[in-house]
């Protein structure tokens, strides 16, 4: 019988050691789930951020273009038509 006793207080000494590295395993995953998130949003902003910084970059190229060598000059032109292109296909897709 204290074979037994001995055995059971073992599986139950092995089931608590269990259950307590389970609650640590997910006190651990709520903060990484936390981390994680915190890491999305300034990635998001990183994100927004970069594309701002290569419009305000392109707006510039395109003001130097203006300004420039006729190679510029050639992008600018180049650019305008793209642009009024870009109207022409909207206004014809508003017509329609």
């Amino acid at each position: 019988m204290s074979e037994l006793v001995k055995v059971v207080d073992s599986l139950e000494n092995k089931i608590s050691k269990l259950l307590h590295k389970l609650e640590v395993l997910h006190q651990s995953n709520s903060k990484l789930q936390e981390e994680l998130s915190a890491l999305k949003v300034d990635k998001d902003k990183v994100l927004d951020s970069v594309s701002m910084w290569e419009e305000k970059y392109n707006s510039l190229k395109l003001a130097n273009s203006m300004l420039g060598s006729n190679t510029n000059k050639t992008e600018a032109k180049l650019k305008i038509n793209t642009l009024i292109r870009e109207l022409d296909y909207c206004i014809a897709q508003l017509s329609e």
